[in-house]
């Protein structure tokens, strides 16, 4: 029987032996410290021990932070095809909200979305019925739609704390179909990237072909969405340009050879190893250079395809052909994945023309990614896949800390007169007159959901340092106290790139006079 807890949680570094990297470390350490040991010994000069007492010491030190000084980031993962279904009620289990620590990130890839003409019109005017659902449970808890890029039926979106949205930056994303001979967008893949701290991160969400038979058009779907999606990013043009990139979906690989007898023996009684050998993606990878640099958590969980609907049983219904005959039963499945690549470390002789960092770059912001959860959720039944759930602690020392603009709401606010706001930019960047600051309430779900907002300066781009005064008229501020926040938004970044501390606006006089609050009379609400 498969038992997760007897498995080792799937990591992966940015080099390619972090052990040697960190015994490196410790030799260079002790290097370090017996010169030390030896100028305490031969310098005659106090002064001159002194010196090099304390140029040693700071170069041990600066060693030290090198390999210690790393946060952990949480990433929740989920890809599910919704096989055109409506949302459920409920999807806190889905996003296990409940867990401690909280997640840092959310990225959910949906496929088969609604896209029938008007509904697919429909929601690129508004948001869909996936994604309002989303914002509305995870918006309370403090979470923000960062962005999102739809193809037809394929979804992306990603989530963030409020805290990190100023480290969000240079968001891009794009499509391909290959549907059709690539005309059709019904199967391919969406992209989003972006920089995390100064990490640069991509995420690809993929609907590839079909049945038993086509695990090598699928296998040339993925090369060609990786060959035809480009970002308009100098350093990371291409998805495998990325520090870290996850490949997930409904990749539709089959489980071969096996009958349905064996298949479903083996995964009532638990023991999913025996069917991992005939898994196609990972026979695939033992042929697959492309597929070997991706990693992937041991499947301990049941095939997530095919299930009746409302059911944690496999395919029961006679399935039937176009011209009405009994067709067969779908054979159970690992076809929906999250897998992920830390990009390899560069070599003097690299051809490939990737844009590469620096080795030093390398080894002082080595990125780890460690998998703690890796699992089906069977007791969602909207469709004939289960959701699959990957969480992750992301580790690494951030190349990014301070914000690029600061704001700040001057004096007491409230809709009884004009309010003032004042922004500074800290960091050069790519700054644009089409840049402005939005009002909103504690709980706002995305970037556009904001009160009011007001362009900044509007003659020319505000230079370094430069405190520049934005009046916010009162008409525009909302009438009853609350808490709300600044939140600068770079039109070239596509992201909210500076938040201000929370404070309130307090309560207008005229409030009352419009009758949003009872009038209160000698202790009676009138």
């Amino acid at each position: 029987m498969c038992d997760v807890l007897d498995i080792p949680r799937a990591r992966s570094d940015s080099t390619s032996s972090t052990g040697s990297q960190s015994t490196s470390g410790r030799m260079i350490l002790r290097q370090r410290i017996a010169q030390l040991l030896t100028c305490l010994e031969d310098l005659s000069s106090d002064d001159e021990a002194n010196e090099e007492v304390s140029r040693t010491l700071d170069e041990a030190f600066h060693l030290c932070g090198r390999y210690t000084n790393k946060e952990s980031f949480r990433l929740h993962m989920v890809t599910w095809n919704v096989g055109t279904a409506e949302p459920p009620a409920d999807v806190r289990s889905l996003l296990q909200l409940d867990l401690h620590p909280a997640t840092d990130l959310y990225v959910i890839g949906l496929q088969e979305v609604n896209a029938a003409p008007a509904r697919y019109v429909s929601d690129l005017i508004y948001e869909d019925s996936w994604c309002r659902l989303l914002m509305d449970t995870l918006a309370p808890n403090g979470y923000v739609k960062v962005t999102s890029v739809r193809m037809q039926g394929l979804l992306l979106l990603l989530f963030a704390k409020q805290i990190h949205l100023p480290f969000i930056r240079d968001i891009q994303s794009t499509y391909t179909r290959t549907g059709l001979f690539g005309d059709w967008g019904n199967k391919g893949g969406v992209s989003v990237r972006f920089s995390f701290y100064g990490h640069l991160l991509c995420f690809l969400n993929c609907h590839l072909a079909a049945h038993m038979n086509y695990a090598l058009q699928r296998m040339d779907e993925f090369e060609y969405i990786l060959d035809t999606q480009d970002f308009d990013i100098y350093n990371t043009p291409r998805v495998l340009d990325h520090k870290v990139v996850f490949w997930f979906g409904d990749l539709n690989f089959r489980i071969a050879d096996h009958g349905m007898h064996f298949l479903r023996s083996s995964i009532n009684n638990g023991r999913f190893n025996l069917l991992w050998g005939k898994d196609q993606l990972t026979m695939m990878k033992k042929n697959e250079p492309i597929l070997q640099e991706f990693e992937e958590g041991p499947l301990c969980f049941k095939p997530t395809y095919k299930f009746d609907r409302f059911s944690e049983t496999y395919d029961t219904r006679a399935q039937r052909t176009l011209f009405g005959f009994i067709g067969k039963k779908r054979k159970p499945a690992w076809t929906d994945r999250i897998l992920w690549r830390i990009k390899p470390k560069a070599t003097e002789n690299d051809e490939s023309g990737s844009i590469t960092s620096p080795a030093d770059d390398d080894d002082e912001y080595l990125v780890k990614m460690i998998q703690d959860m890796y699992t089906c959720d069977v007791s969602y039944g909207i469709s004939d896949h289960k959701p699959v759930i990957g969480t992750f602690r992301l580790e690494m020392r951030k190349k990014v800390d301070t914000p690029l603009v600061t704001l700040t709401a001057e004096g007491l606010w409230s809709a009884d007169e004009d309010a003032t706001l004042t922004y500074t930019i800290l960091e050069t960047f790519e700054a644009s007159t089409w840049d402005w600051i939005g009002l909103y309430k504690i709980g706002f779900r995305s970037p556009s959901d904001y009160i009011t907002f007001a362009w900044v300066k509007d003659d020319d781009v505000a230079a370094n340092g430069e405190v520049v005064t934005v009046i916010i008229s009162k008409d525009e501020l909302p009438l009853l106290a609350g808490d709300y926040v600044l939140g600068y938004y770079s039109s070239n970044m596509q992201s909210l790139i500076a938040l201000c501390p929370t404070f309130q606006i307090l309560q207008s006089e005229r409030a009352m006079m419009e009758g949003l609050i009872p009038e209160n009379i000698n202790g009676f609400e009138k």
